[in-house]
């Protein structure tokens, strides 16, 4: 356990870099003394050609110092500006223009006791995570102590990194509200009497008859309801001494796709396998072209021994294996964000209808720090629900939101220290209690052994199904929450594999008032990867990495099924090259690039076909299962005669992307590339500064294959130019037994520091599809050293 003394005191530690050597004995080439406050015993970082460290300690606490060390060498500022952003601490550094952003985060801090929150988590867990705190805290006062190790925004923006704490990583969880986006589009919709226009856009899975919720005026919902949600991105911006032209994206600010969230895994047992022993593959679906949202490492001390990606800022491999078992993640889909709305009582607008009576808002005023100004002071207000998002007395109205990650026991902090420390599937559900959000977790172990659990809370609405915003009067209020032991499981399957790509995988005759939510993906991806694991009896690794790599769209066949016949001068060109082509979205395919327009040409035709005027803002995005539908069965939505009018729409969108493309790619159709149009462009998240701008160079160059609904998903972000906005930035293909075997890739590399040769050296393999090797052992890790850190308390 964590000497907490040691922890609180600190002591001095010797660091060396070392140069590999053939035999594994490497010399000093460079020694100097950090603090290392929190370290109980020698431990050793070896870093291997990848630029992944493998940590070597001499307990487990101490490995996961280790950890917090290592990602605040290559990642310090990511997480230092995640960290003041979810603490609600930038004003102090960046100036007035944050100070709304920084009381939205506390109005999202847990608002219970942290004492009792520590006191659930096991001492062994706990250790754990004060020592990864621990760590970080350590790399801080190295680089404080050395400003030439600082990262090099730190000197360009003026501010200097926060020291973590434990209890802060209970305090503030990081919220998430885009099912409460859905409930309020849904409402609006129900308001102007379109509600069936949902559907255009999103449709439920499973199906669920939507309705509006029994004492809800939908006709009153309206943005105002979503309040401080609607604040957006960080004003980074207001850095900028002259603003720039056009629309800008705002740093660190969520992707703005909701078909994309997702990922890919799957575990092909021994028996359908070429080595007759399992295999994993997982490739996370994040944000690409800022930060990278893994940081791989290796962790090992007695007792633990485990290699993965995590996330930068969170102790413990997300993905990855152990000494005994490997495991890989995709999102599975659970509501978990409820937006009530409150009457607020007529003489005085502090309480609120609830129950037979009237209760009282609790109120906290706050003063947040401002740089070079007068603190900014905001009050805060809570229901019983949750945090009050919106407070409008002149309509006496307010709105409240509940969130699973606001009950007591609900923090993922140490979800992954507790999976890391399990050595099997029985350990795994002690593990899972700790475990909040929803994801379909896969498992293969050295035994041969392979099984999928859905993981996560689910709150036990008393009333409804959680789709639109309801009355707060307590008719639908939580009143509890279920975890995994209600959620869907599987154990070595009949069928020897088993695949998740955020599809609709609730087992046939799942009870349909157990439903978690109803919000799963187009089946695209599942069904590829189905298709291809369900053909293969003896799939290999390189069959997985064909697979996380394949490129064959769905839509893309499904649509050219459809191509009619001939078409009008403009459109037969398009038609032509269509016909023939196989429906790969390769990064070198022409037809792929006119695919590509002409998907959206038809898009923003259908929409405006379907949607009237008033609400285009709401319905700005159709699902691909919609508009492949209307083409090849068009109904009476599209006017007395559907088919003249599909045809029409069909025939003018073919010419339009016939026009478009000669325009982006020239006047040569042979020379025409998906790639070309589809760059992948990663720039820092504040390249608006720019002396930011001036030190992190772009990492550019190269263009991508894939979609949405590809495989190897790679999308963009709607009406705004075709690079690489999001897809599989990190993935691994895992030989369970024989890890030595297994690879990763992680773009665009290790490190965010451009004098680092580990700033951008995955970029290229990540292009190509090259996986790079996930060393393990002790002696391939010796074999490739490319140096040492040693640490002394």
């Amino acid at each position: 356990m964590l000497d907490r003394r040691s922890f609180l005191l600190g002591s001095a530690a010797t660091m060396a870099l070392l140069p590999a050597a053939a035999t594994g004995a490497v010399p000093v080439s460079r020694t100097h003394r950090v603090g290392a406050a929190g370290l109980t015993a020698p431990l050793e970082i070896v870093d291997d050609p990848y630029g992944v460290p493998h940590i070597r300690a001499q307990s487990i606490p101490d490995a996961f110092f280790g950890q917090g060390y290592v990602v605040a060498r290559d990642r310090l500022f990511q997480i230092d500006l995640a960290h003041r952003r979810e603490l609600g601490r930038l004003a102090e550094a960046f100036g007035a223009e944050f100070a709304a952003h920084d009381a939205a985060a506390r109005l999202f801090h847990f608002r219970g006791d942290l004492d009792a929150e520590l006191a659930r988590v096991p001492a062994e867990i706990l250790a754990c995570a004060r020592a990864y705190a621990a760590g970080i805290n350590a790399r801080i006062d190295e680089v404080l102590g050395d400003p030439a190790l600082l990262p090099l925004e730190y000197a360009i923006l003026g501010v200097r990194p926060l020291k973590w704490d434990v209890r802060e990583m209970v305090l503030a969880r990081g919220t998430s509200f885009g099912g409460v986006e859905d409930e309020v589009r849904r409402a609006r919709l129900a308001g102007m009497g379109l509600l069936e226009l949902d559907a255009v856009m999103a449709p439920l899975r499973p199906e669920w008859p939507l309705s509006v919720p029994e004492g809800l005026n939908a006709a009153a919902v309206s943005e105002a309801d979503l309040g401080v949600l609607r604040l957006g991105g960080l004003p980074f911006g207001s850095l900028v001494p002259e603003p720039e032209p056009g629309p800008q994206p705002s740093p660190l600010a969520g992707t703005d796709e909701r078909s994309n969230a997702g990922s890919n895994a799957w575990t092909v047992g021994p028996s359908r396998t070429a080595t007759g022993r399992p295999i994993l593959a997982n490739d996370p679906h994040l944000g690409i072209g800022g930060f990278g949202p893994r940081h791989v490492a290796h962790l090992s001390a007695p007792g633990l021994d485990v290699i993965g990606g995590g996330a930068p800022g969170l102790p413990g491999i997300m993905q990855g294996h152990t000494d005994r078992f490997a495991f890989g993640r995709t999102n599975f889909h659970i509501d978990q964000e409820d937006l009530f709305v409150l009457e607020l009582h007529p003489d005085d607008p502090e309480r609120y209808r609830h129950g037979d009576g009237w209760r009282r808002f609790e109120r906290v005023e706050i003063s947040v720090p401002v740089k070079g100004g007068a603190p900014h002071s905001a009050t805060l207000r809570y229901a019983v629900q949750g945090p009050v998002v919106s407070h409008d007395p002149a309509r006496r109205r307010a709105t409240a939101l509940a969130a699973v990650e606001l009950q007591p026991g609900a923090s993922g902090a140490f979800a992954m220290i507790a999976i890391n420390l399990a050595r099997d599937w029985a350990s795994l559900r002690g593990a899972f209690r700790f475990h909040p959000s929803p994801t379909n977790f896969h498992y293969a172990d050295v035994d041969g052994n392979h099984g999928w659990q859905v993981i996560g809370f689910v709150p036990v609405r008393r009333k409804g199904e959680g789709l639109m915003p309801v009355p707060g009067d307590g008719r639908y209020d939580w009143t509890g929450l279920r975890d995994f032991r209600s959620l869907p499981s599987e154990y070595n399957p009949a069928k020897g594999w088993f695949a998740s790509a955020n599809q609709n995988n609730l087992p046939e005759g799942w009870p349909r008032d157990r439903i978690p939510a109803f919000s799963f993906r187009d089946p695209y991806r599942y069904e590829r990867v189905a298709s291809v694991l369900s053909a293969q009896p003896r799939h290999s690794l390189a069959d997985s990495i064909a697979l996380l790599h394949d490129t064959l769209s769905t839509p893309a066949r499904q649509l050219i099924a459809l191509l009619p016949a001939r078409g009008s001068a403009g459109a037969q060109p398009a038609i032509a090259m269509l016909r023939g082509w196989d429906g790969r979205l390769d990064a070198d395919s022409g037809p792929a690039a006119l695919f590509q327009i002409l998907w959206r040409e038809l898009g923003e035709r259908m929409l405006a076909a379907l949607v009237p005027e008033r609400a285009r803002a709401l319905v700005d995005e159709i699902s691909p299962s919609v508009l492949l539908g209307l083409l090849a069965d068009p109904d009476r939505r599209l006017g007395p005669d559907p088919a003249a009018a599909r045809d029409a729409l069909f025939d003018a969108a073919l010419a339009a992307a016939w026009g478009s493309a000669r325009e982006q790619l020239g006047p040569d159709p042979a020379a025409w590339r998906w790639g070309t149009l589809h760059q992948v462009r990663i720039q820092h998240p504040l390249s608006r500064i720019p002396a930011i701008a001036a030190a992190f160079p772009p990492i550019e160059g190269g263009g991508s294959g894939g979609d949405s609904y590809t495989v190897m998903a790679r999308w963009v972000r709607r009406g705004r130019g075709w690079n690489v906005s999001g897809g599989a930035s990190y993935f691994q293909v895992i030989d369970v037994g024989a890890w030595d075997n297994s690879l990763m890739l992680n773009l665009p590399g290790q490190s965010n520091d451009p004098r680092s040769s580990h700033y951008r050296d995955h970029y290229a393999s990540w292009i190509q599809g090259e996986m790079q090797p996930m060393l393990f052992s002790r002696a391939a890790v010796d074999a490739r050293a490319r140096g040492r850190t040693i640490l002394r308390p």
